[in-house]
């Protein structure tokens, strides 16, 4: 008959560096995601910071289009003031052109006038 063989406990290398190797690597993803979830916070606080400053660089972005709209409308209105000028000029410029003709033909008129009262004296 063949004898069974008996249980031997006994330390094996391999076995205790695996079941300590398994050991390390569930307290290292432990503290990962300790480190992860810590973290989530911090990043959390600072996208909330940088959604404000965006939102007020938004407003500051609209005030300043708000702004260009209005010196671009105050531009056209000067040109336009300046054209409306300039033919303000042109037909006062026009009038005392006429008005030094008109004088010119009444001094020639009242020249005539006194020359022929001067004749018939």
């Amino acid at each position: 008959m063949v004898k069974t063989p008996t249980w031997k406990f006994e330390w094996n290398l391999n076995t205790l560096v695996i079941v300590f190797g398994f050991a390390g690597g569930l307290v290292a993803w432990g503290a990962t995601w300790e480190r992860v979830n810590a973290n989530q916070d911090s990043q959390a606080q600072s996208i909330d910071r940088l959604d404000k400053r965006l939102t007020a660089a938004e407003v500051s972005l609209r005030q300043i289009d708000n702004h260009e709209l209005r010196i671009s409308a105050v531009e056209k209105q000067a040109a336009e003031a300046a054209t409306s000028m300039k033919a303000v000029e042109n037909t006062l410029n026009s009038l005392s052109i006429d008005t030094r003709v008109m004088r010119e033909i009444l001094q020639r008129i009242e020249a005539s006038q006194r020359d022929g009262a001067q004749l018939r004296r």
